[in-house]
């Protein structure tokens, strides 16, 4: 419990840190959930598509925490918006300049890899995320941004060395639906300027796993090369100390040559 209050700290100190410099808010939201304002001051509205398309979800309010975000945020990442087909957000493109879409993910649900796998298209024509896998990126109940700068001129949408027209003052971001389970979204916003100026999530703190050291296996000795304790015995059968039959001898020596006289008496 203690690791956990520590890490919390220090990620609210390492966000806060990065809580400057912050370009113009054009549009914000908190899919599946409440309105929201974030430690940096971006507001999200409520869910635009709520009671419309798709499901809201608050299932990661059962998790402890979110990891990777301050704790006063992690409801951005708790609630969600998924669907069981392909479903997007209009997002304001009337104005030229550079920008920046900041999509928020969390796997609340899913505890392994390759289950939850899906695109992010933009506009109709950019795939800006391709073959998402949260999980397999960061583990479950931790927080995962894509950045995704494009550009804005004479009515056209710039995103990398791609180009496409925009239609009705607005682009679109959707979320493609795939063979494996439904696409979601926690949490958007695009921000007028550049990636630099854009807050970033701290590094991943990945859990300390303790390794076990190799154990020596001791190769048993066989039993006439281990060492008794105690004092050494003498062996009772071992011919090395014969001064107690000395005696013996002598006297059988002695009683021969007498026996030899009686018998030619």
């Amino acid at each position: 419990m203690c690791r956990i209050l520590i890490i919390s700290f220090l990620i609210n100190l390492f966000l806060l840190e990065k809580a400057t410099g912050l370009g113009e808010i054009i549009y914000a939201i908190n899919a599946g959930g409440p309105a929201h304002t974030d430690i940096y001051g971006i507001h999200y509205e409520k869910d635009p598509l709520q009671g419309r398309v798709g499901t809201a979800s608050d299932y990661g309010k059962q998790l402890v925490m979110i990891g990777r975000v301050n704790s006063k945020d992690e409801i951005l990442y708790q609630t969600e918006r998924y669907h069981h087909s392909t479903f997007g957000y209009d997002i304001p493109a009337s104005k030229d300049g550079d920008y920046v879409l900041v999509l928020k993910f969390s796997e609340v649900y899913f505890n392994t890899p390759n289950m939850k796998v899906f695109d992010v298209v933009l506009n109709g024509d950019h795939t800006i995320v391709a073959d998402l896998d949260i999980f397999n990126k960061v583990g479950r109940g931790v927080a995962h941004d894509e950045y995704v700068p494009y550009s804005i001129k004479n009515g056209k949408l710039y995103y990398n060395d791609e180009e496409s027209d925009i239609r009705g003052g607005k682009i679109k971001v959707e979320f493609i639906k795939g063979y494996r389970d439904n696409p979601k979204i926690n949490a958007l916003y695009v921000m007028r300027g550049t990636i630099d100026e854009v807050p970033k999530l701290p590094p991943i703190v990945w859990p300390e796993t303790e390794t076990e050291e190799p154990r020596e296996e001791v190769e048993e000795k066989s039993t006439k090369s281990r060492r008794a304790s105690g004092p050494k015995q003498p062996d009772p059968y071992s011919m090395e100390d014969n001064s107690v039959l000395i005696p013996v001898f002598i006297t059988i020596g002695a009683f021969i040559p007498l026996l030899f006289c009686l018998c030619k008496l």
